[in-house]
């Protein structure tokens, strides 16, 4: 990975987060073999929008490791409630199933990658170095 992928500016990467619903939050999120972040949004907030590229960062930058989504409040009601989510935008931080983390309001891109490394892929700081050196 060079400096610009690095930084999250190489722009080579097309992937998207995955959309949720009701009908696919089980499959996508609850059974996913991989550690999930879910960012859940709504239509109008400001800081939902704020927080696109970061997430579609994160969907780049940890392919194949962490599967990013995301999740509209106005179509997925349900899953909005076993979330027990109050407030847009909510990142929340899941494996295997279970509710690692929780981090409501907007966040810069280091804040989101710090729990993902640490609490989903479970790398120490000096780890994470060190695999970004070999990469």
């Amino acid at each position: 990975m060079g400096i610009l992928g690095w930084l999250g500016l190489d722009g080579g990467c097309e992937a998207e987060p995955v959309a949720l619903t009701d009908e696919n939050f089980k499959t996508e999120v609850v059974d996913s073999d991989l550690p999930v972040v879910v960012d859940v949004w709504s239509p109008g907030c400001q800081p939902c929008r704020a927080l696109v590229p970061t997430m579609r960062k994160l969907t780049c930058k940890y392919e194949g490791r962490v599967k990013v989504a995301h999740l509209n409040v106005e179509t997925a009601p349900r899953a909005v409630s076993a979330m027990g989510v109050a407030a847009t935008p909510t990142a929340l931080f899941i494996k295997d199933g279970k509710i690692l983390e929780r981090v409501v309001g907007l966040r810069g891109q280091h804040y989101y990658e710090e729990i993902i490394e640490t609490d989903l892929l479970g790398l120490a700081p000096q780890e994470e170095a060190q695999q970004a050196d070999l990469n």
